[in-house]
């Protein structure tokens, strides 16, 4: 990494992040802002935005790391029911290192784990590559996992329809529809890879969670419902697939969520799904898309490859257990 070129030199300190104003991290938030649109696309704002807005509340749990006396990086954590989550983790590029990536990542775990209901960590941190070789603390408990991050330019996509062998029709996404999108999605990930990395997957619902999530909160970009939607059988009107996008930044879209229910996996009910929300990204004038997959998901990645989408880099997903 290019980054470790410039060190910045001094012992490190680690700093309550209740101790800082927004002020105090406004240069680090800028330059994660930049780093996120730069390597990403993704406008970062938002979240920086309330970021800010917590951290001048003190009310935002996590620390920042000092190096010299100079801050050069920050992270936050949160927690919901018995589980844990490391929210966002960055250091300033001339800055970055294994070990001050993993000055912050102890000190977010270490009041987590000592929270007596906390059975469960978890953690995909964007800015951090994947490297099988990199460690982190508590290895002893935790999993790690590859995560792709895959792009496709849409002026150039031929976005073709493929051959549905089912017979079924998609409608627009609607909030009625959250309550089956919620039962699907814990049915579609039942015993898969990435109930392991997200436990909101394993139940209805945690399912509804989620949704809630990536429809009311800018982590995922701004949900847009044009771009969104659910299909279902013609002949039982059961919902077997939904596809949910969101905006991250000028003319540029993300696939937020795609998934479809066993009993419709390999008949072409995916690929349409993703089709559309494409294509309507590119109607209303995106220029290309993104999203992210679970590498060992081989299946999802030859289909998004067959699309048109390629690897723009892989990152870590993280998951503490049995501490």
């Amino acid at each position: 990494m290019a980054a470790r070129l410039h060190p910045v030199p001094g012992p490190l300190e680690i700093v309550d992040l209740r101790r800082l104003t927004a002020r105090d991290l406004e240069p680090l938030l800028e330059e994660e802002c930049s780093s996120w649109l730069g390597e990403l696309a993704w406008d970062f704002q938002k979240s920086a935005d309330l970021v800010r807005r917590f951290v001048d509340m003190r009310a935002l749990n996590g620390s920042a790391l000092f190096a010299g006396g100079q801050l050069i990086g920050y992270m936050y954590w949160v927690l919901e029911e018995d589980k844990g989550l490391i929210g966002d983790l960055y250091v300033r590029r001339s800055a970055r290192s294994e070990d001050r990536d993993n000055a912050l990542i102890q000190a977010a775990l270490e009041p987590m784990m000592l929270a007596p209901q906390i059975r469960r960590i978890e953690s995909q941190l964007m800015m951090i590559p994947f490297d099988q070789r990199r460690t982190v603390p508590h290895a002893g408990c935790v999993s790690t996992f590859a995560r792709n991050f895959m792009r496709i330019d849409l002026t150039r996509a031929a976005l073709g329809r493929g051959h549905v062998r089912r017979p079924m029709y998609a409608e627009k996404w609607h909030d009625h529809y959250s309550d089956a999108a919620a039962h699907l999605i814990a049915a579609a990930y039942d015993g898969h890879i990435d109930s392991r990395i997200n436990d909101q997957y394993r139940t209805p619902a945690g399912a509804r969670r989620f949704l809630h999530n990536i429809v009311q909160f800018p982590g995922c970009g701004t949900f847009y419902r044009p771009a969104s939607f659910a299909a279902f059988d013609a002949l039982s009107a059961k919902m077997v697939g939904v596809s949910l996008a969101s905006i991250v930044s000028a003319g540029v879209g993300h696939i937020t969520q795609i998934c479809v229910a066993p009993s419709a996996r390999g008949t072409g009910t995916g690929h349409e799904l993703l089709r559309q929300s494409l294509t309507t990204l590119r109607e209303m004038g995106c220029h290309s898309a993104t999203l992210t997959v679970t590498a060992a998901n081989e299946d999802a990645v030859r289909l998004y490859e067959r699309v048109g989408f390629s690897t723009l880099r892989q990152f870590s997903a993280y998951v503490w257990e049995g501490f």
